[in-house]
């Protein structure tokens, strides 16, 4: 088991207490696989959502969103194929989004962040 900085854990649970307030169901917190971790899976209406959850005190560096590199995505696509090949049959309609939260604590949920085959 991975620890979790409290910043981090913070941070995840003010994304799950927004999102289940827009009316997602929650099914997974940190779901680990040998490919990576994804933050948040959660059900929006009929879509199985990956969320990956950032919070940024400052917009140095170009803040949250910056912080989903291109590796990150790529491990973010590879747990969820994972997760999907061994939790989901038939395989739902499925997207990644973000939830980046700034050091006011305001919340911006960026829907369909990637796109993959």
């Amino acid at each position: 088991m991975r620890l979790q900085h409290p910043s981090g854990r913070a941070a995840e649970d003010l994304a799950t207490e927004f999102l289940v307030a827009q009316g997602c169901q929650i099914i997974e917190r940190n779901w680990h696989c040998r490919r990576g971790e994804i933050d948040l899976i959660v059900w929006d209406g009929s879509v199985c959502v990956f969320v990956e959850v950032k919070m940024r005190t400052s917009q140095a560096y170009g803040g949250a969103m910056a912080s989903i590199t291109t590796t990150k995505q790529r491990k973010l696509i590879l747990s969820a194929q994972w997760y999907l090949h061994t939790r989901a049959q038939p395989e739902p309609a499925c997207r990644f989004d973000a939830v980046l939260i700034d050091g006011n604590g305001h919340i911006q949920w960026l829907k369909n962040i990637l796109e993959c085959s």
